[in-house]
């Protein structure tokens, strides 16, 4: 086919050599760095930014192949094999550039046609049968983008407007392929339109990746926003159960026996989802005290709702008079009995201010800490497992008498960020010399938020605090 020449415009000058070898060379550097890329991104379909990704490395190996092979064809010319020539089946498929982009040209005087043999792979037709003319080309595009050829190819041989668009033909084996066709007139030395040539690429697999990137991309943003909608729901939920308290609240009037009670939940960074923590302070119809912390494990709505439910059978076992020991058994088969199988870790106190005396249990939680006389100590925990880890575990109770001017402090894991067990203790027990000179319960826990609360923290956390007398 002759090479095209628009008589209202020079001729493009060919590329140097030099030029086109150091593209080649970028292209391929870049290619290069592009599979160690794949390589690395995540392959696990069920993650919505790991489909992402791969489909966006995809696209951009289909581009850079592309160009690659474009730049070499514009060095070398299209090479040809006599097969190729034959019009015989490219023995690479469809992932040879050959196959993917082909010429025509469509003389309007004479109404002759004349395409290469690789536009002939592309529409899967016949090489010993003519090329279809203009007036032709339609009955292979798909119904819907007929309309949108016609309309292109007028404008082209009427207004000598260029073609620059993608339609979709049917291929006689029934696949639908997607090309993309750049075109000019040809024009006559009068001016006037002699011919039409074109450029034809296959383009199915670029766009294929490029649906594949954009429902990625479109399932990580509705990913993305169920997850903002679940924390802040998780949130409210938390916020609801765990309500602020006073700065000064106590169990009854002022005098021996009685609890100043202070206690704070410390969020996590914003970015953290919520969890299952809770702190609670319940005063009974005898004048006894139920004080409890726990977690459960995970985050999310679920955790916070479980979180909730675990937290009310609490309180209503507490408000019938279960002793520490037997409610831990309960909440135990409540949590093993739940249709989302979770673990969780608690503490329950029941202290009674006549004879001063904390009863208390624990599930797989950090113990209270006590405070006395400028020093504090871990109480020894009695026997108990996670919630929901063994059916039908058994719990022990232990006893605790406390004094006047003592000082409880029942907290979560997570209150010192990043420390844990023994050595998050210490943490605590080494502010025994400042909640010795506090005034007040609400002091303790001001104390507790200016060493830790400034923390960026992994996960939130809550801490009580009950002051006797």
């Amino acid at each position: 086919m002759p090479s095209p020449l628009s008589a209202d415009r020079p001729a493009a000058q060919p590329p140097r050599r030099g030029d086109v070898e150091a593209l080649i060379s970028q292209t391929r550097r870049l290619r290069g760095e592009m599979d160690a890329v794949r390589r690395d991104a995540p392959v696990d379909g069920a993650d919505a930014r790991g489909r992402w990704q791969r489909a966006l490395c995809d696209l951009a190996v289909h581009q850079l192949d592309d160009l690659d092979q474009h730049l070499a064809q514009l060095r070398e010319g299209p090479p040809q094999t006599p097969a190729e020539a034959a019009g015989e089946p490219d023995p690479h498929g469809a992932g040879s550039l050959l196959t993917r982009v082909g010429s025509a040209e469509w003389n309007l005087l004479t109404d002759a046609a004349s395409w290469s043999p690789e536009l002939y792979q592309i529409l899967g037709r016949d090489p010993a049968t003519a090329p279809l003319t203009l007036d032709e080309l339609p009955s292979l595009v798909l119904e819907e983008d007929r309309p949108m050829l016609t309309a292109m190819v007028t404008d082209c041989l009427v207004d000598a407007k260029p073609i620059d668009r993608e339609f979709r033909v049917v291929r006689p084996d029934g696949e639908v392929r997607t090309v993309h066709i750049m075109g000019e007139p040809v024009l006559d030395t009068d001016g006037s339109t002699a011919a039409m040539w074109a450029v034809l690429r296959d383009v199915s697999e670029l766009r294929r990746s490029q649906r594949a990137v954009s429902e990625s991309r479109a399932s990580l943003r509705h990913d993305r926003n169920l997850a903002q909608n679940e924390h802040r729901l998780a949130a409210a939920l938390q916020k609801a159960v765990l309500q602020p308290w006073p700065d000064n609240r106590r169990t009854a009037p002022p005098g021996a026996g009685t609890l100043d009670l202070a206690a704070r939940h410390l969020p996590s960074s914003a970015t953290a989802p919520t969890g299952g923590r809770w702190h609670d302070a319940l005063e009974l119809p005898d004048g006894a005290t139920v004080l409890s912390v726990g977690d459960l494990t995970g985050h999310g709505v679920t955790v916070a709702s479980g979180m909730a439910m675990l937290l009310g059978a609490l309180r209503g076992m507490a408000m019938a008079g279960t002793r520490p020991g037997q409610l831990m058994s309960w909440l135990d088969r409540l949590v093993d009995s739940s249709a989302q199988p979770v673990l969780g870790s608690a503490v329950c106190c029941r202290y009674a201010p006549e004879s001063r005396t904390l009863t208390w249990a624990q599930a797989g939680h950090p113990a209270p800490l006590l405070f006395r006389n400028g020093t504090g100590r871990m109480l020894t925990p009695p026997h108990g497992v996670l919630l929901g880890a063994s059916a039908g575990a058994a719990y022990g109770q232990a006893e605790e008498p406390l004094e006047d001017g003592d000082l409880l402090l029942l907290h979560t894991d997570g209150l010192v960020p990043r420390c844990h067990g023994a050595a998050a203790v210490q943490r605590l027990l080494d502010l025994a010399p400042r909640f010795g000179g506090a005034g007040s319960a609400q002091d303790c826990v001001r104390i507790l938020v200016e060493e830790f609360g400034d923390s960026r923290r992994e996960d939130d956390a809550c801490v009580l605090v009950a002051r006797i007398g």
